[in-house]
């Protein structure tokens, strides 16, 4: 495909070496980058020659062999959030990666959760167990004018009785940015623990842990940074490791130094369980080199430039309608067309060769509903689509009804 369209605001990005690097933009025009991007091959090569190693010399064997590379992940991590090796933990996803750090809260009858309008529903899963079982209770921050997270109400709520502030930091369900480090400045002010949900904001924005103020964060590899599935990992502050008692442990995570007594692993590794893919770990930290080689601010500025391109694009088209909220946008387009099931539209699509999904309203019940909204079609652009992919989406969009 061409590259008619791409600007000046984006020349820093070698489309041309991209997509080459990229096998599966000569089949799709893929927009489904917020629910698992296109892999390069240096990320497909290297969980591939990982497995190929363990058929060959035996599964542990192979883990020992490539230490070096297994290891590589935690700092290639650490430089791209801006942390130290010792403060990530690699899981199996980001879910459980936020899990981890969630659960290991002891959360006492009449502590007090603040979290954003639009969070995510396995977290607000997590957030309604947690109260139903210790009496916790959780308070849904205000939204500003520009429908993201409030600080205003935010500072409103603060009281010695709360014990967590928990906020996605890009959601689901829109482009929205959540303004993550004017709440890590207020929480941290008020001494209250920070839990930080960047499973679709790392790899498209720069994320700096210091500057963002966070105590915990969890991302994912499949998304943005153009990971394997199955690979997700946890920060955890150093300042604040010490203070977090895991929901579950084994050999990886403690040492069992008496019959009745047991040390835990210092460090964000204390997160951790034996077993893992070391084929995902070592494809993820390939894929984390990857992006860095690229330069996180360039990627940021070219799907930032190419999601505003695609809104623009769509909102030309009679019957659509733009759902995305925030005074900062990113790489993720919802809308909808009048009178046709999100669904319906994201079929469609697949049929012509493009990529999209959809947003379930039970995925984020209190915001879609609040905002009066069903099913959402969700488009996300990564630094690899081209603007004639968003021109392929809006030519193949259904008439309104």
């Amino acid at each position: 495909m061409s590259q008619r369209g791409i600007t000046s605001e984006t020349v820093a990005i070698d489309l041309d070496r991209a997509r080459r690097e990229t096998p599966g933009c000569a089949h799709v025009a893929h927009l489904n980058n917020a629910g698992a991007a296109l892999p390069p091959t240096a990320v497909t090569d290297a969980v591939v020659d990982h497995l190929r190693l363990e058929a060959r010399i035996g599964g542990y064997e192979a883990a020992a062999a490539a230490k070096d590379a297994s290891e590589r992940a935690y700092a290639a991590i650490a430089t791209l959030i801006g942390a130290e090796a010792s403060e990530i933990a690699l899981v199996e996803n980001a879910t459980r990666a936020w899990d981890m750090a969630f659960y290991s809260i002891p959360f006492l009858a009449g502590d007090r959760i603040l979290t954003a309008q639009a969070e995510y529903g396995s977290n607000v899963l997590a957030f309604l167990q947690v109260a139903k079982r210790t009496g916790a209770r959780v308070e849904i921050v205000d939204n500003d004018e520009h429908g993201q997270f409030s600080i205003d109400d935010l500072r409103r709520r603060l009281a010695d009785d709360v014990r967590l502030i928990a906020v996605t930091h890009v959601p689901t369900q829109g482009g929205l940015v959540n303004p993550a480090a004017e709440i890590g400045a207020v929480a941290r002010a008020a001494g209250v623990p920070f839990l930080l949900d960047a499973c679709q904001s790392v790899g498209q924005l720069r994320i700096d842990v210091a500057e963002i103020g966070c105590d915990m964060l969890s991302g994912t590899g499949r998304k943005y940074l153009r990971g394997p599935r199955g690979t997700g990992f946890l920060y955890v502050s150093s300042r604040f490791v010490e203070q977090l008692d895991p929901p579950f442990i084994d050999m990886q995570a403690a040492t069992w130094t008496a019959p009745d007594e047991y040390v835990l692993r210092r460090g964000a590794r204390r997160f951790e369980t034996w077993e893992s893919n070391v084929a995902g770990h070592i494809g993820l930290g390939a894929a984390v080199e990857y992006a860095l080689a690229w330069d996180i601010d360039d990627i940021e500025e070219r799907v930032t430039r190419l999601a505003e391109r695609l809104r623009a694009m769509l909102a030309e088209r009679p019957g659509v309608r733009l759902h995305d909220q925030g005074a900062r946008k990113c790489g993720i387009v919802t809308f909808t067309v009048d009178g046709v099931p999100a669904e319906e539209i994201q079929q469609k699509l697949a049929a012509a060769g493009v990529n999209t999904s959809v947003s379930l309203v039970s995925h984020a019940l209190n915001d879609l509903t609040r905002r009066g909204l069903g099913d959402l079609v969700r488009a996300s652009v990564h630094y690899y689509n081209t603007d004639e992919e968003l021109a392929l989406l809006c030519d193949h969009l259904p008439a309104p009804r």
